[in-house]
């Protein structure tokens, strides 16, 4: 979407503390304050209600600051909270948070006008920003605003709500100073392609900014250290941090310099994706799935797409950052080593480009070699076997082929290379999608498509049908069958539960019924193709964690039928 900006003439204003805070927060003009009340839920529920006591102030996950919201609807009660606010008569009054979960609302009631809401189906991965505006009435002084989810759906979260319009006179938070300089700035943990960077803790800082030779790198919003990858072997980085809340960015720390160590011999080659595999997604985050260690994950999983790579400042490269305080306290040490342990098992570990915060462009040479570079550099400090480009933004197939096959040249025939399109992005072989995976046909693993968060969409035979049927996944697995990929790199891809997407799911039995039609030609429903396939790749699935909270059901029936195929 193009977003134009409109141009206005400068003039000289004075901010007060609230709305410099107003102006960090990006939602309102010189004049606004935040009507709401512990908003960012440092204080706990204080000024908040919750129906049935659903509600609960959590350490993590959070956007920013120390706390923030957690409901879990139950029954007929879909987890409401709600204060309410002073708001001015005959005012407009920008209301938003930032959510995890699926079917969270936000909205307001009693405005006086025209009550409003909005909401997200989201996937539940990462924090999505809800946002909307409220008129109130002639004599309005008092609005409810609120947020909730949905019924039979699993915990949300909320952080950062914000109502933002002419102070009503009901007062407000006090709005914070900008952040001093973090001191003690320091360079640890050397090693070819990474170097790790700790600072002492701000007190008001909600969150830290790096600089990589003046460059901003990366955003920490937890703990005082981090690790920055994607580095040069034998090269000298200078490196600096600052600390940021609502009032702004403070001033920048002393600089320090690390120099990373010798060529890193790799991880070696990974070990062979067998003929028939199963694919899981794992979650490097908690959205009310089961939270597991990568040493959790079912061993009737062949490829493991660590979920997700997130995107940097520099056009194409990724960087990769464990969520241990939101796992756990899994620390990186037995991260790396249980990826070590499932190589030794004969899996596949890869890294899966996409999600809230993998989402990259590569639409030139530069952002494609930033891409390989960073990608190979992640490979060898993690001991990755390759990547899964999950991008839902679309790509360009010039450059994304560019940066595979650049990838590939450094690592080998070992390379795992995954995707998993959207439903709409296979239609054709004209898509960018399909043009990729067409172009890197001889280093190309496996296309997983979604069948699923998709709605009704064209078989191979030119008739529609409708997501949770065995003819949808057979219908549009026939199109990249017959649009030029091989059997072996065709994947079906569904979800482990209810829960684990917005719509499409299907049971285990219907995925079993769509793999032995494909390769068997039995168990179809009323699209049988043409031929059979028994080369079939098998079948992925978001994710590991949704399906160990539903007991491991689908790994357990669809794992051995896909290992069992011809």
């Amino acid at each position: 979407m193009n977003r134009i900006r409109s141009l206005a003439l400068p003039i000289a204003v004075t901010l007060t503390a609230g709305a410099l805070s107003a102006l960090a927060a990006g939602t309102a003009q010189a004049a606004d304050v935040n009507v709401a009340r512990n908003g960012g839920f440092e204080s706990g529920l204080a000024n908040w209600s919750c129906t049935g006591g659903t509600g609960a102030s959590v350490s993590s996950p959070v956007y920013a600051g120390s706390g923030a919201l957690k409901a879990t609807p139950a029954g007929q009660d879909n987890a409401r909270c709600s204060q309410t606010v002073t708001v001015k008569p005959n005012s407009t009054y920008t209301l938003s948070t930032q959510v995890q979960g699926s079917y969270v609302y936000l909205g307001a009631t009693g405005t006086g006008t025209q009550d409003v809401s909005t909401w997200t189906p989201g996937s539940g991965a990462g924090w999505q920003k809800l946002s909307t505006t409220f008129t109130t009435g002639p004599s309005t002084t008092q609005v409810t605003v609120y947020t909730h989810g949905w019924y039979g759906q699993p915990a949300y979260v909320v952080d950062e709500f914000s109502v933002f319009g002419p102070d009503g006179g009901g007062g407000t938070d006090p709005g914070p100073s900008v952040p001093g300089a973090p001191a003690g700035a320091a360079v640890s943990g050397q090693s070819a392609n990474a170097l790790t960077l700790s600072w002492n803790a701000v007190g008001s800082a909600t969150g830290y900014y790096m600089y990589q030779d003046g460059v901003r790198v990366k955003t920490v919003t937890g703990g005082a250290s981090t690790q920055i990858t994607g580095l040069t072997a034998s090269t000298s980085y200078s490196f600096q941090v600052s600390a940021y809340n609502a009032a702004g960015e403070g001033p920048k720390s002393a600089p320090v310099t690390g120099t990373t160590t010798g060529t890193d011999p790799g991880p070696g080659p990974g070990p062979a994706v067998p003929k028939h595999a199963l694919t899981g997604y794992w979650q490097n985050f908690d959205n009310g799935a089961t939270v597991q260690k990568i040493s959790d994950v079912s061993a009737q999983y062949d490829i493991i797409a660590v979920s997700f790579a997130d995107a940097t400042t520099t056009p194409g490269a990724i960087t990769f950052n464990l969520d241990s305080a939101g796992l756990g306290g899994y620390t990186v040490d037995r991260f790396k080593a249980d990826i070590a342990a499932k190589k030794a098992a004969g899996k596949s570990v890869i890294l899966s480009i996409g999600g809230e915060k993998g989402t990259i462009s590569v639409n030139d040479s530069a952002s494609a070699n930033n891409l390989a570079n960073s990608a190979y550099a992640l490979m060898q400090e993690y001991g990755f076997t390759g990547i899964d480009i999950d991008l839902e933004n679309g790509l360009n197939p010039t450059y994304m082929t560019q940066a595979l096959r650049s990838l590939s040249s450094k690592v080998g025939s070992s390379l795992v290379i995954t995707m998993a399109p959207q439903t709409i992005d296979m239609q054709s072989t004209q898509g960018g999608y399909f043009k990729t995976a067409l172009n890197i046909k001889d280093i190309l693993t496996v296309v997983n498509m979604q069948y699923y968060n998709s709605g009704s969409m064209n078989g191979c035979d030119g008739k529609v049908y409708s997501q949770g049927s065995v003819d949808f996944l057979t219908a549009l697995a026939c199109i990249q069958l017959e649009g030029g990929l091989d059997p072996s790199q065709v994947g079906i891809g569904v979800p482990a539960s209810p829960s684990g997407a917005g719509s499409g799911y299907v049971s285990p039995t219907i995925v079993g019924n769509a793999l032995d039609c494909l390769t068997r030609g039995t168990s179809c429903g009323s699209f049988k193709p043409s031929k059979t396939y028994p080369g079939l790749r098998g079948a992925m699935t978001w994710s590991t964690n949704w399906d160990a909270k539903a007991g491991s059901a689908w790994s357990n029936s669809v794992g051995p039928k896909v290992h069992g195929l011809p």
